[in-house]
């Protein structure tokens, strides 16, 4: 649905050129919760402001299809869109912010009302509009209610509904749950899962947390310092990182090693396997063989296991062939030797 092809952003500043995107180039497909994730400073938020040309690029295309009439077949670049068809495009692409952005003065009801006023939709059909979306975000008992009434949870919901109002197909989230306690940021991730599912929406998501992407998103993007550096599903990323970025994302603490001595160390990586299988526990009981856990950053994802394990082999070279030989015969797992192990 959109694909953005080479796009780079160079913000003009007194103390000369800021280049905030250099070179991206990503496919999002229909129907994706798609993450965008990095540290400050990485671009993330100028990216997702550049899908919808609230930031026009300084070069590359945003290319769209579907959101737009355009008179034949094949996606459109919003760059070179005529005011009226990046309006109507615009329609088709809603976003909510970290600070929820609600007009104070108006009721909930009202603010979810407003792009449909802007509109020009029929009040009458407006309000049904705007009760339904209350109820679909779970808030149907605060329609009379003002902003400053609600808790931070309450108002991103509204500011959700409100998005929705105008029927959009992709939905964009820039940091929208940066500024909630873990509890209630865990129920705004699932209502944007549901929200994804019950209507077909496509949903780019913009975080410095992996852990949201870890929660809801199936694709992912890796941003540092205004380039992409990795890209892929969930799954591919958060096995095996292939860039140094990704790698301080997925593990921010690194691996922890116990120092004691052993024998040969290998590295097990779980490349997405039951999170229920009880691989060492399997060895023990199936070969007989005792290794020690060095060091492990695992994680479950959809019951799913990623990550790495460090592991001492013991000291008799039977036993440790026997440990390799079973480790390897497994489904979904990755084995290496690490030769420069130091305990």
């Amino acid at each position: 649905m959109i694909e953005l092809k080479h796009l780079s952003k160079t913000f003009h500043t007194g103390e000369g050129e800021l280049h905030a995107l250099e070179d991206i180039s990503l496919t999002i497909r229909t129907g994706d919760i798609f993450g965008i994730v990095g540290m400050s400073g990485a671009g993330k938020s100028t990216l997702v402001r550049c899908i919808n040309l609230l930031e026009k690029p300084t070069s590359g295309q945003v290319l769209v299809d579907g959101l737009v009439d355009g008179g034949g077949t094949g996606p459109l670049d919003m760059c070179q869109m005529t005011p009226t068809q990046l309006r109507q495009a615009r329609r088709s692409i809603s976003m909510i912010f970290q600070q929820f952005n609600l007009l104070m003065q108006r009721t909930c009801l009202k603010n979810i009302c407003f792009p449909m006023e802007i509109a020009g939709v029929p009040a009458a059909q407006a309000r049904k509009r705007a009760l339904e979306l209350l109820d679909i975000v779970g808030l149907p008992d605060k329609a009379d209610a003002y902003p400053v009434q609600l808790s931070g949870g309450q108002k991103q919901r509204i500011a959700i509904a409100r998005a929705l109002a105008s029927d959009p197909k992709v939905l964009l989230c820039d940091e929208a749950t940066s500024a909630l306690d873990p509890t209630t940021t865990r129920s705004i991730l699932r209502l944007i899962q549901d929200i994804n599912r019950r209507l077909g929406l496509t949903v780019v998501v913009i975080t410095h947390e992996m852990a949201v992407v870890e929660e809801i998103c199936n694709r992912v993007a890796i941003l540092e310092h205004g380039h992409m550096v990795e890209t892929g599903t969930v799954e591919e990323v958060f096995s095996n990182p292939q860039t140094e970025a990704g790698r301080r994302l997925v593990y921010p603490e690194g691996v922890q090693i116990d120092h004691f001595p052993v024998a040969d160390v290998v590295r097990i990586a779980f490349n997405g396997g039951s999170s229920y299988e009880p691989l060492i526990a399997s060895l023990a009981i199936d070969c007989g063989v005792k290794v020690n856990i060095l060091g492990a950053d695992t994680r479950n994802v959809g019951g799913q296991a990623f990550g790495t394990m460090l592991l001492g082999l013991p000291q008799d070279k039977a036993e440790a062939a026997k440990a390799m030989n079973y480790l390897k015969a497994q489904k979904d797992v990755t084995v290496e030797e690490v030769h420069d192990y130091h305990a």
